[in-house]
């Protein structure tokens, strides 16, 4: 198995903010699976699901599965709230479910400072009711296909990456101590 961090969860959850924090944290690479997309495409994912539709995105998260399958290790990869379904999803990492309440979602999205931009950015959101239901078909999958589950629900980033150090390699562990060390 590769040694990525493959973060799945529901849309809106915290995947790529939790990606930056732990790529500071310990230098880890990290990618966004939407971003990798978006560049392919030269186009936003709203666009591409106004344009070209669910199925064709579906396609583009498969291919991008298959190149991260290729070419990445050593990453933590932020996915797509329906990447989980790629074919491939358990030789790319440990799969680590990030995990909160819809409404706790829905409130973080709706009260963040640039909320009308995060809600803009997930076509799937656009309606809550809709939204809430995908939200609950999809949280028995995630769990079926998470290695591991990590509640961020009223967490801080603190409290989140620290239920990533177990998860970590050795040596990431010690680079986050000597960076620790250095700052007291």
């Amino acid at each position: 198995m590769k040694h990525n961090i493959i973060l799945i969860g529901f849309m809106g959850v915290g995947k790529g903010t939790t990606a930056r924090a732990l790529s500071k944290r310990y230098g880890i690479y990290a990618i966004d699976t939407d971003d990798l997309i978006e560049s392919r495409e030269n186009r936003s994912i709203p666009k591409i699901f106004k344009k070209k539709g669910e199925e064709y995105f579906r396609k583009l998260e498969r291919e991008t599965a298959e190149w991260i399958e290729c070419c990445v290790d050593d990453t933590i990869v932020s996915c797509g709230g329906g990447f989980y379904k790629v074919p491939n999803l358990e030789r790319l990492g440990t799969v680590v479910l990030l995990h909160a309440s819809f409404k706790w979602i829905h409130n973080r999205l709706k009260n963040a400072k640039n909320a009308e931009k995060k809600l803009a950015k997930r076509p799937l959101f656009s309606d809550p009711k809709k939204a809430k239901k995908l939200y609950a078909e999809r949280e028995e999958a995630y769990r079926k296909v998470a290695h591991v589950i990590i509640d961020v629900e009223d967490k801080s980033m603190e409290e989140i990456l620290a239920e990533f150090e177990p998860l970590l390699p050795e040596r990431y562990r010690r680079v986050s101590g000597e960076k620790k060390a250095k700052s007291v």
